[in-house]
C-alpha cells in the first residue's frame, strides 16, 4: 500500500487565544484530487499555509511527499506547486518574463526550460499571450497561466487555493479538465473552492468548520449519509407502468406513484439499478427518466446542522 503523500496529525494553529486550526488529522492519497472545503474563516488557508511550510503550527506533525515540513519547510517547496486565488504573476512583466522568473527559482534554464515551456504553452493555449503583461490578461488566461507556472517544475503535488474564483463557467470547466489530466498523469491535487458543486470532480472531500474536520469521505458517501439521496422520476404511461415496475422489482424499495408515473429515492446509484433502469427504458420507449443528484451545498448544510446539534459550542 502506498504511503499517503500528505499526512498531518493533531495539526493545530493558535493566534493568541484564537484557535484557527484545532487538532486536524489529514491523509491524502497519491494521485487523487482532494477537495478541502469550508466557509470563509473556517481554517482552510491557514491549514494550507502550514502544509506548504509557510506557517509553523502550534502543535502537530506534517509530512508531505516524505518531507517533514516542520523541520524542513524550504525543502518541501521543491516537491509542490502552488496557485492561489490571486494568481502570482508579477505586474509590469510579460507572461514570458514571468515564466523565466519562476523557472529561475527552480533552476530551469536553456533548452530544458524551452522544452518544458513549449509543451505547457501549447497545452494551456497560451502562445498568443506570451508578450502581454500579466495585468492585461483576462481572468481565464491568467488562471491557465498561473497553473502552467505552478507546474513548470513538474511537481508531484499541486496546491490550488480557490483557483476558479472570479472565472466564468466555461473557463472553470476547462480548468477542471486540466486538473483531471494532471491527476491522471499521477499528480496529486489538493484544492479548495467556494463552488461546492466542484467537489464532484474530486475523489475525496473534507469539510472544515471553525478549525475542525467535520466530514471526511468520498462525495458519494457524503451524499449517502447527509442527504435524502437521488430522486429518479420516471414518466411513463399507465399501460407501460407494470412493465417498468416488474423490471425494477428487487433492485429498489417500492417506488412512489406520481401523477405522471413513478418516483424512486435512493441513497446512491448502484450499477444493478442503473442497468435495470436502462433496460426498462428500452422496453417502455415512451418513458422519460430524470435523475436529480443531491446538491453538495445541501450536503454541506446538513453536515453543519448535524455537527451543530452535537457540538456544545453551538451553531456557527
Amino acid at each position: 500500500m502506498n504511503t499517503p503523500i500528505i499526512q498531518a496529525h493533531g495539526l493545530t494553529k493558535r493566534f493568541g487565544d484564537f484557535t484557527a486550526v484545532d487538532a486536524l488529522d489529514l491523509s491524502v492519497e497519491r494521485g487523487s484530487i482532494f477537495a478541502f472545503l469550508g466557509a470563509n474563516g473556517s481554517g482552510k488557508s491557514t491549514t494550507i499555509r502550514m502544509l506548504i511550510g509557510l506557517l509553523r503550527p502550534t502543535a502537530g506533525t506534517i509530512e508531505v511527499d516524505g518531507v517533514d515540513v516542520i523541520r524542513r519547510p524550504r525543502r518541501v517547496r521543491d516537491h509542490i506547486g502552488y496557485m492561489g486565488q490571486k494568481v502570482s504573476l508579477y505586474q509590469g512583466l510579460s507572461l514570458r518574463e514571468n515564466v523565466e522568473f519562476y523557472a529561475g527559482l527552480y533552476g530551469l534554464t536553456g533548452e530544458e526550460l524551452e522544452r518544458r515551456w513549449t509543451a505547457l504553452r501549447e497545452r494551456f493555449d497560451l502562445g498568443a499571450f506570451e508578450k502581454e503583461r500579466s495585468e492585461d490578461l483576462s481572468a481565464g488566461v491568467r488562471q491557465r497561466a498561473g497553473l502552467a507556472v505552478a507546474t513548470l517544475h513538474r511537481p508531484r503535488l499541486l496546491f490550488l487555493d480557490e483557483p476558479t474564483a472570479g472565472v466564468d463557467v466555461h473557463n472553470r470547466a476547462r480548468f477542471w479538465e486540466i486538473i483531471q489530466e494532471e491527476a491522471e498523469a499521477g499528480v496529486t491535487v489538493f484544492v479548495t473552492t467556494h463552488f461546492l458543486e466542484e467537489a464532484d470532480y474530486c475523489d475525496w472531500v473534507s469539510f472544515i468548520d471553525r478549525g475542525r474536520l467535520i466530514a471526511n469521505a468520498p462525495p458519494e458517501e457524503l451524499r449517502s449519509r447527509f442527504s435524502q439521496g437521488y430522486r429518479i422520476d420516471i414518466d411513463v404511461t399507465a399501460e407501460e407502468r407494470p412493465r417498468v415496475l416488474q423490471r425494477l422489482d428487487g433492485a429498489i424499495p417500492a417506488p412512489e406513484l406520481t401523477a405522471t408515473g413513478l418516483r424512486v429515492r435512493l441513497p446512491k446509484l448502484e450499477p444493478e439499478f442503473l442497468g435495470r433502469l436502462e433496460q426498462a427504458a428500452k422496453e417502455a420507449p415512451g418513458a422519460r427518466i430524470a435523475i436529480e443528484q443531491p446538491a453538495m451545498t445541501d450536503v454541506f448544510r446538513r453536515v453543519l446542522a448535524s455537527v451543530a446539534s452535537q457540538d456544545p459550542r453551538g451553531a456557527p
